[in-house]
């Protein structure tokens, strides 16, 4: 959680982008960075983005943060209203200091559609709504959305193989049998390099994948299929726990965005290319 301090007098960079729009899904950003902090949040749809720390998600009604000079880049995996607000370099030092995604309260939300609406703001609103912000996000929850990239060369092999299939059921022990490595090996480096088990990580790619799917308009059940769970109910289970609401909680509240805003909730493909860490 970043570190509530109070704030210094600043505002909104004329120089650096801020706003907002609808974009199509797949679209790519290449590798890059700013140096000023950015914050992206998807009013509707979802987005990824990849450093060479691994893949954040930032669902709708999330917000990713982005700190200065952070080489990232972005793929839009549903077509996504996307708002973009730049965070001058004296205010960065409140937020963390690495990437994260945070469940965006209301006031947050409101922030940051007005901030990122057409018509603009008067430059002094347009500070004080940006402090807004910043405090809200100091009492912000980090969602555990961080997709941890391995360094072992048989780690990357698994990941790759479930990144191109994450709804295998293959277990660990098989997937080691490619790799020539033991299931207690695997199970020891996935602990030390990502703090975190071999199902925990696998868990956390499936709800990548799934909540993409959610956000193009595919069903619960055939989500939770394609993406590897045995059956609706334990898929349901696992997404309320790592994005605090259920599946159709979720993707009812974005069609009721969506459809507010004039356009048409449309299903698109069955599955979605995550984008994979830069390097």
């Amino acid at each position: 959680m970043p570190k509530a301090r109070q704030t210094p007098p600043a505002g909104p960079d004329p120089e650096v982008p801020t706003g907002g729009g609808w974009v199509d899904d797949n679209f790519d950003l290449a590798k890059h960075a700013h140096a000023f902090g950015q914050l992206a949040y998807a009013a509707a749809g979802a987005f990824a983005m990849a450093t060479a720390e691994g893949v954040w998600v930032s669902p709708f009604h999330q917000v990713t943060w982005i700190p200065p000079g952070c080489e990232h880049s972005v793929r839009v995996l549903a077509k996504t209203d996307a708002r973009v607000v730049a965070v001058p370099p004296q205010l960065c030092e409140l937020l963390s200091p690495h990437p994260c995604v945070y469940q965006a309260s209301p006031l947050l939300r409101q922030a940051l559609l007005r901030l990122t609406e057409a018509d603009p703001l008067a430059t002094d609103r347009a500070e004080r709504l940006l402090q807004v912000a910043i405090d809200e996000l100091a009492d912000a929850s980090e969602q555990p959305l961080h997709l941890p990239e391995p360094r072992d060369d048989r780690l990357r092999a698994i990941a790759r193989r479930l990144r191109n299939d994450p709804g295998t059921k293959a277990t660990l022990s098989e997937l080691g049998h490619a790799c020539g490595a033991s299931e207690r090996t695997l199970s020891r480096l996935f602990q030390r390099e990502m703090g975190m088990s071999f199902l925990r990580w696998r868990t956390i790619l499936r709800i990548h994948q799934a909540l993409a799917q959610l956000a193009e308009g595919r069903t619960v059940t055939n989500v939770a299929i394609d993406c590897g769970w045995s059956n609706p109910s334990s898929f349901v289970t696992a997404f309320t726990a790592v994005v605090g609401q259920s599946p159709g909680r979720y993707q009812a509240a974005l069609r009721a965005h969506v459809e507010g805003s004039g356009r048409k909730y449309e299903v698109g493909p069955e599955r979605l290319e995550l984008p994979t860490p830069t390097v």
